[in-house]
């Protein structure tokens, strides 16, 4: 065994209807002030309401940031740390999905009254120092895993992005409440799925930190997803299955921070830079082309991962390996995805920047168990066309 390190966040509340209890779980903090980092289709489908409500009989004064976009550039992490600065908000709530809750975590640290740090100083490994404010994490999708991750993703530019990571955005707690992803269409729930399950196998997989304890969450988290995925997309109010699926997606999470992903998130950072493709959708789009292209090298991993996604579908005499790839490679048409990027709105002529783009995520490059040149990268662009 390889000496590893794993870093979590401190606590974890997995339990149908517990998001009533925040504005209870923040007065434990001692929070006199809290600031509810969102997005507008939160406030708009009234995710909020139950929760609001509470703030004011526990004696705690409640505002909501609600501005976060999809990959959330560098003006709407300012403009809500202002908000938590004039507010004096002593402690930060991220309610929604990824985006909501990097933006949270960037607001917990550079709101801290005794942070001068910017945002242009932490961006990289580990340059965030000093303290953050009391940070809870609400998601109310099951697939970032953000809620245990020390990662934030920010847009700088058109098309590009930074990451923020250091162990000082990991929360204090995170609240996974299945009543809260009830309302989600099934178009976001697959693709919010397939984006967790892809976490478990890149952590799987990882070149360089995959640990005993990275492997035993993958798996379980894969097992979770790919149990319930498609019963959550056929019937959304299955309350069951939404929570098992938001505890998978928190599981991979945990894999995934401390044995971090690889070549399926480098191919799809550039799909989602460019044309603005969700995340989830972008990783469903590249995701059984990079693992055909991974598996002389991963086979024995992808082997081990086989019975768990395919239970007793696997079948004997026939590699398992191959049958986890056809399973993926079958999977976004069977929960309703496109499957081609033609049909996401890719145009051709754009695959040779995309390779050139992916080839600058390094970070995540090197956790590939195969390494990835950009002719490399190109194929498995035109593969995915």
């Amino acid at each position: 065994m390889h000496p590893f390190s794993f870093a979590t966040t401190a606590q974890l509340i997995c339990e149908p209807g517990s998001a009533k209890r925040l504005a209870s779980l923040c007065r434990e903090r001692e929070a006199r002030s809290v600031l509810i980092v969102t997005d507008p289709g939160i406030t708009r489908l009234g995710l909020l309401d139950r929760v609001l409500p509470g703030f004011a009989a526990e004696g705690v004064e409640v505002a909501v940031y609600d501005q976060v976009l999809a990959d959330p550039p560098e003006s709407v992490i300012l403009a809500a740390v202002e908000q938590a600065r004039a507010q004096q908000a002593g402690l930060i709530v991220g309610f929604g999905g990824g985006s909501s809750m990097d933006v949270a975590k960037l607001v917990a640290l550079l709101a801290h009254p005794d942070n001068s740090q910017t945002l242009q100083d932490i961006y990289g490994v580990g340059n965030a120092k000093g303290q953050r404010l009391p940070l809870i994490q609400v998601p109310t999708t099951a697939g970032t895993g953000s809620e245990v991750t020390q990662i934030a993703i920010v847009t700088t530019g058109e098309t590009t992005k930074m990451g923020v990571v250091s162990p000082l955005l990991l929360p204090d707690l995170a609240l996974l409440d299945a009543d809260l992803t009830l309302g989600l269409p099934p178009a976001v729930t697959a693709a919010t799925g397939i984006d967790a399950m892809v976490h478990a196998i890149e952590a799987y997989t990882s070149a360089l930190k995959k640990n005993p304890l990275s492997d035993l969450l993958a798996c379980e988290a894969l097992r979770l997803l790919s149990d319930n995925l498609e019963e959550v997309v056929r019937n959304g109010t299955n309350r069951e299955a939404r929570q098992a699926m938001l505890l998978g997606a928190c599981l991979a999470g945990q894999a995934f921070a401390n044995a971090p992903v690889a070549a399926v998130h480098a191919l799809a950072y550039p799909l989602g830079g460019n044309f603005h493709i969700p995340h989830g959708l972008s990783n469903a789009l590249v995701l059984p082309h990079v693992l055909r292209f991974n598996l002389e090298a991963a086979r024995p991993l992808y082997r081990e991962l086989a019975p768990i996604l395919l239970g007793a579908r696997l079948q004997a005499g026939r590699c398992a390996a191959e049958q986890l790839i056809e399973t993926f490679d079958q999977l976004s048409a069977q929960v309703g995805l496109p499957t081609r990027l033609r049909d996401a709105g890719v145009p051709e002529a754009m695959l040779p920047q995309l390779a050139r783009e992916a080839m600058q995520q390094q970070r995540l490059l090197v956790n590939n168990p195969r390494e990835v040149t950009e002719a490399d990268a190109l194929a498995i662009y035109r593969a995915a066309y």
